[in-house]
């Protein structure tokens, strides 16, 4: 666990400050995400260093019993030949490799403990690691939606009611007088056209009036000529 304790240290240690230097919720809390990633990375290589030292001591310690065991037969073989000094030498062989191999078991069951701490250790840092990435998007749209509301806020707080009612009474009177101006000039426009229709049957009216005077001059002329030519009739009496 004190690996990952020192871990923990240092990740507190980097969020402090990164939160005092007033930088951005998101940035901060991907570089949160992507330290722990690369702690994890270094604490998976320290896992599978620490197996391959424990498979290596515990070949070394199978060896050295192995050793041992076979420097017990040379003892074995040299008493039975009658070699008594020379058994006593394999013998001796054999308790410094019996020695041998057992320091190197006692160093592998330590070796076998390490690698379950550190096994632990990363499972619970990779625990840690997508909680953070899971809270990290809740994190990050609080973050978001409170910035939202801060812009928001600042927006209203420098917008005065009284200056907005203004606003939207003075916009209100130019509504009012752009469909007054529309509806002058439509009145003005249709009384135009009008009185060019009124001039147009005045003048209609006019044309037929001289059009039936001349008519009736031209008839009163003929009507004077002809009786200018009629014969004069005679007195019967």
């Amino acid at each position: 666990m004190e690996v990952m304790k020192r871990i923990l240290r240092v990740l507190r240690a980097n969020v402090n400050s990164l939160l005092s230097s007033a930088e951005d919720p998101e940035k901060i809390l991907e570089k949160i995400v992507l330290e722990m990633q690369e702690n994890l990375v270094q604490l998976r290589r320290g896992v599978a260093g620490a197996i391959a030292t424990q498979k290596r001591t515990e070949r070394q310690a199978t060896a050295a019993q192995s050793t041992a065991e076979e420097w017990y037969r040379r003892a074995q073989l040299a008493l039975q030949q009658g070699n008594e000094t020379l058994a006593r030498e394999a013998l001796t062989k054999r308790r410094v490799y019996q020695e041998t191999a057992q320091a190197l078991f006692n160093q592998k069951t330590e070796q076998t403990d390490l690698v379950e701490r550190l096994k632990k250790d990363m499972r619970t840092l990779e625990l840690k690691i997508a909680e953070l990435r899971t809270k990290k998007d809740l994190y990050i749209a609080r973050a978001r939606s409170a910035e939202a509301s801060a812009r928001l806020q600042e927006m209203l707080n420098g917008v005065s009611a009284t200056s907005s009612l203004n606003a939207f009474e003075r916009m209100e009177e130019k509504v009012l007088l752009l469909e007054a101006q529309s509806e002058a000039i439509a009145q003005l426009g249709g009384d135009d056209l009008q009185k060019k229709f009124a001039a147009l049957e005045s003048t209609n009216t006019i044309d037929a009036e001289l059009a039936a005077m001349k008519e009736q001059v031209f008839h009163d002329a003929n009507s004077t000529v002809v009786q200018q030519q009629l014969p004069k009739s005679e007195d019967p009496t």
